[in-house]
């Protein structure tokens, strides 16, 4: 039986006692919503912290809302949330494909886009996602608040900016015109871990070229940010087919995907080209029907 290491268990009361009591126990304590990426590595002993600071009561830090051009979302927002929201849909659809594919209802219902970001697994769906839209991460400490865009964010595996004291409050996306966005994964079953994954975001021109792109991977190396070379070949080219696939061929050069159970290098490498493709092929469509609309 997984048993985790004993710990201390605290409940916040508000924003302002969570960080007093982060501030107060320092590097060995974590902050707890769902559980759902914690808890198992807890009970595998590869996380073992001294204090868990549980935020469920924290009902401020779960919203979603525009503000100041951009989508705002509260770490507490929970995944069954961004998914049946129609705002986010209107706005950001990849987050609906995202969350369709992540796990099962019952984590989908308690856990948090916060705690997804904050465990900073290479294969975490949301933050392939956030990497390729750009986001950024609000971080509250005693300094006071800090935007970390997502380049920033992530450290490495399982590392990120968030320090100690510090607890990640809100991620805010950036709204841009004539934009669409995508998510395709291949998974061994319905609701696991991807085998490769890839993230997808295009904004379009006055002459219906493309003006901005985003791209994030997941399952495919150590990090889901860093593909400015396939971003940038398909800056003021007209969305087609041959631009998305040579994008796909670029993605898949720059990744840095390992053998495991789950595939080989080589095809793991493949799918981030081929996944890559169709989630531009769908962003650049949703793109264009937005702009149909504001025309």
């Amino acid at each position: 039986m997984q048993v985790p290491a004993s710990f201390e268990y605290r409940r916040a009361e508000s924003v302002a006692d969570a960080l007093a009591l982060l501030q107060r126990f320092g590097e060995e304590a974590r902050v707890i919503a769902g559980g759902h990426s914690l808890l198992p590595m807890m009970k595998l002993r590869l996380a073992r912290p001294e204090f868990l600071i549980d935020i469920n009561d924290l009902h401020e830090l779960d919203y979603l809302r525009l503000e100041g051009g951009e989508l705002r979302i509260g770490a507490l927002t929970r995944h069954r949330g961004l998914l049946e929201s129609e705002l986010v849909g209107r706005h950001f659809p990849i987050f609906h494909d995202a969350e369709r594919v992540i796990a099962d209802p019952p984590v989908r219902n308690r856990g948090t886009i916060g705690g997804s970001l904050c465990q900073a697994d290479p294969a975490e769906d949301l933050a392939a996602v956030c990497a390729a839209l750009r986001a950024i991460a609000v971080v509250l400490g005693r300094g006071g608040r800090r935007a970390v865009p997502m380049e920033e964010f992530y450290r490495g595996p399982y590392e990120t900016a968030v320090g100690a004291g510090e607890m990640l409050v809100e991620v805010r996306v950036p709204i841009r015109a004539n934009a669409g966005s995508a998510y395709r994964k291949v998974e061994r079953k319905a609701g696991d871990w991807a085998v490769a994954a890839a993230g997808a975001a295009l904004a379009l021109d006055d002459g219906g070229r493309i003006g901005w792109a985003g791209i994030g991977l997941a399952a495919v190396g150590t990090s889901m940010v860093g593909y400015r070379r396939a971003e940038q070949a398909l800056l003021g080219r007209e969305p087609s087919e041959p631009a998305f696939a040579e994008a796909g061929r670029i993605a898949a050069e720059d990744c840095d995907p390992l053998t495991d159970t789950r595939g080989t290098e080589a095809y793991k490498r493949h799918l981030a080209g081929e996944l890559t493709r169709r989630a531009l092929t769908r962003a650049a469509e949703r793109a264009a029907a937005a702009a149909g609309e504001d025309g």
